[in-house]
């Protein structure tokens, strides 16, 4: 199938989810869920992740700045702007991309190749609508918090590392935590949390959605989804870099 093709299924997909909506206590119910399998799921790697980010990049800073010139303050500058703009939500977003697009795209599979999907539409219920649209909102409403908590978790991480390796004692690290703050960087990362967050929803749902054979193409479908996420995720990060920054 054509790039195109692939867009215009994508955008029907979405077109579908917003017409004959079900009962508004069913969303709330399967939203609760899809909340709790992405949010709780994604907790323990995401923590890891970020503490280590964090470590690994004020080591490496502190190996970098040689010149007695530069303030050690600048230290923790950089692993704060580092977490905050980039590694925090593009690295914890393609990871999420790996964790939670693969579940995705191989539930929506499975349902497909095992009938289900078809038992609920033969039924009249709009499948689009029930499976795919609570996913993309607990996505938008949990990917970000993910996000945020990296971020500090990273600063922390950083912090933490300074303090046991002797880099940087705790309080100077905190004064250039403090130093040249730049708040639009915060709002800059939340622009990138929400779109990674779409997209790290839609696209596994859309190719778990479309399966087509058995256990074989649902794994084909998984890994393709991944890599898909992934590669979109990298280009909307530079999209959204040339447009806001």
């Amino acid at each position: 199938m054509s790039f195109f093709t692939h867009f215009g299924a994508f955008i029907l997909m979405l077109k579908s989810m917003f017409t004959k909506p079900e009962n508004w206590k069913m969303y709330w119910k399967e939203l609760m869920h899809q909340c709790v399998e992405i949010g709780i799921g994604s907790l323990p790697i995401v923590i890891i992740i970020s503490l280590f980010l964090g470590a690994v990049t004020t080591v490496q800073t502190a190996y970098q700045i040689v010149s007695p010139l530069v303030p050690a303050t600048t230290i923790a500058q950089i692993v704060r702007d580092s977490m905050i703009l980039e590694l925090a939500p593009t690295v914890v977003s393609i990871v999420l991309a790996g964790v939670v697009g693969s579940k995705i795209a191989s539930e929506l599979g499975n349902m497909r190749v095992s009938e289900q999907i078809d038992a609920q539409e033969i039924m009249g219920i709009n499948t689009k609508n029930y499976l795919i649209l609570p996913k993309i909102i607990a996505s938008l409403i949990v990917v970000p918090c993910l996000i945020v908590l990296s971020a500090a978790l990273g600063i922390w991480g950083g912090r933490e590392a300074a303090a046991l390796t002797g880099i940087l004692a705790t309080d100077i690290f905190d004064t250039g935590l403090r130093s040249n703050l730049n708040l639009y960087n915060l709002t800059f990362s939340l622009y990138k949390a929400y779109t990674f967050a779409f997209i790290i929803s839609s696209i596994p749902a859309y190719y778990g959605y479309y399966v087509k054979g058995g256990a074989l193409e649902i794994g084909r479908a998984s890994t393709t989804a991944v890599v898909v996420s992934c590669i979109l995720i990298l280009f909307a990060d530079y999209i959204l870099a040339a447009i806001f920054l």
